[in-house]
């Protein structure tokens, strides 16, 4: 498969608050943890969940084969701002490119199965897609009561069309905690490419809570374009080198 069109896409997701949930889940997603230190750890992973979590971001890149490479089509975040009523947007332009639109989740999930229906034939271009972001956002779209547009999680674990997950590709589809297809994560992965690390501006994944709790949706943007970009770059690292 050699696509002409690529949409390189990244999630950042946040826990919901705990008391959003009954007695009887209160417990269940606390069963086993001895102490406070469990407890908190539970706590946190729950934004890894889309029954316990709410997207705060996706960030997406359209890339077009042309004469020269490729040509950018499209580059944006759409961010969970829980002031802005489901149908409409705030629409800003990033200081570092880009366009970042404020809605709520239901609406941001609404315009990326929207994007997708747009572009049916483009290859979805991510790290750890396969095994997150995809499942996450149809998930999370069936739980708000949102249809999909485009079934990501069709195929099998190791042929699955129109979707290129870089962590599958760079370990051969063969993660181990140990030796030549070890499981490294993303930062790792971009340095040793040598490609510019999104982490390097100090946000990560760990801080998306904190900034969204202050309100700085514009930071949580940026961070997830600067992964979709360095994303964007391994995917031309690997097509270079490894892709036959």
């Amino acid at each position: 498969m050699n696509p002409s069109q690529y949409l390189v896409f990244d999630i950042e997701t946040n826990g919901l608050p705990f008391d959003n949930f009954d007695g009887k889940r209160q417990e269940y997603l606390l069963r086993g943890a001895d102490n406070d230190s469990d407890r908190e750890k539970r706590i946190r992973e729950m934004s890894l969940s889309p029954l316990t979590a709410e997207i705060v971001c996706i960030g997406y890149m359209l890339m077009s084969q042309a004469d020269n490479g490729w040509k950018q089509e499209k580059l944006g975040a759409f961010v969970l701002d829980a002031s802005v009523p489901y149908g409409s947007n705030v629409r800003e332009e990033l200081p570092d490119g880009g366009r970042l639109i404020r809605c709520s989740e239901q609406q941001m999930l609404v315009y990326f199965w929207e994007m997708l229906r747009q572009f049916p034939q483009s290859c979805l271009a991510s790290f750890n897609g396969r095994n997150f972001d995809a499942p996450f956002l149809m998930l999370r779209s069936a739980v708000l009561g949102l249809r999909p547009s485009r079934n990501l999680m069709q195929g099998t674990k190791f042929n699955y069309p129109l979707h290129t997950d870089l962590l599958d590709e760079l370990t051969f589809f063969m993660p181990q905690q140990s030796g030549a297809t070890r499981r490294y994560n993303f930062d790792f992965f971009t340095k040793s490419f040598g490609i510019a690390s999104p982490k390097g501006e100090g946000v990560d994944g760990s801080k998306v809570g904190e900034l969204y709790a202050q309100g700085d949706l514009e930071s949580i943007a940026s961070y997830c374009l600067r992964d979709v970009r360095a994303t964007w770059e391994l995917l031309i690292k690997w097509k270079s080198f490894l892709e036959f």
